[in-house]
Formats: structure tokens, sequence, C-alpha cells
């Protein structure tokens, strides 16, 4: 869980990957850096983030069996809410 301002979007393929600032990191069960890629599938019924909007994320970090892939996922199961 962390709070998030959506630096830049880019759709890649069948997902969205956002470039988000992180400004605050809250139940951390990995490291992030200050800047983080977000993907989101497209599938997602997750609301689409706006460039320069601020929000609360709560994602996974992804690492496939090869670990060739390690990203921050938001899936199905994961949230993104307005900053408030």
């Amino acid at each position: 869980v962390f709070h998030g301002r959506i630096l830049a979007r880019r759709l890649v393929g069948q997902e969205t990957r956002y470039e988000v600032e992180v400004k605050a990191r809250y139940r951390q069960r990995f490291p992030l850096v200050a800047r983080e890629y977000l993907w989101v599938p497209n599938t997602c019924g997750c609301p689409a983030l706006r460039q320069g909007g601020d929000y609360l994320l709560m994602a996974r970090r992804h690492v496939n069996h090869e670990h060739t892939l390690n990203r921050v996922l938001l899936q199905d199961d994961g949230y993104a809410r307005p900053w408030t």
C-alpha cells in the first residue's frame, strides 16, 4: 500500500504502464524506490488513473518463475483510490 502520483501513462500490449512517483509507503512487503512503474492489465476493472493525480494504491510485486520479470502489478484484488 502506498501513496503515489501518476507521472505518465503508456499502453503496452494488453497492459497499461504508469510511471509513479512514490510519495509515502505504508504496509510494505517489498521495497519501493522513489519512482516505480505500475502495471495494470487492460482486463482489470480498475479505474483509469489520471496523469498528475494522487492515489492510494494497493499493488503486488509480481516475479515470474524464470525471475526475468519483476514488477509492481495492480490486479483485480488490489485497489486504486483518489488520494484525499
